[in-house]
């Protein structure tokens, strides 16, 4: 669960204190095949599996630690939002997750 400050105000509207959310821990792609759409592949596989249990476990969206600007810059790009507190930490609410995949 996270809390709400770090949470962005588009994921805390609405939610439950603390937030209940799920963490995307350690995806990536080989640089050889950055840019040929496999991380995105990977983000929509696991929002996708996310989205099928999000009932059954209550959850409410996603979260990712960024390593790097790189990283960081790519979760933008598939729609997570950055928090206010920590832009390396960025989330993703199962409404959009569900509008993205």
């Amino acid at each position: 669960a996270v809390p709400p400050p770090p949470a962005p105000g588009r994921v805390r509207r609405n939610m439950p204190d603390p937030t209940p959310i799920v963490v995307l821990a350690r995806l990536a792609a080989d640089k050889s095949l950055h840019g040929q759409g496999v991380g995105r592949a990977l983000v929509r596989d696991a929002g996708l599996r996310v989205i099928q249990v999000a009932e059954t476990i209550g959850i409410r969206g996603m979260l990712v630690h960024a390593v790097s600007d790189e990283a960081r810059e790519f979760y933008q790009r598939v729609g997570f939002v950055p928090s206010p507190m920590d832009p390396m930490m960025l989330m993703v609410t199962l409404g959009d997750l569900v509008e993205s995949v």
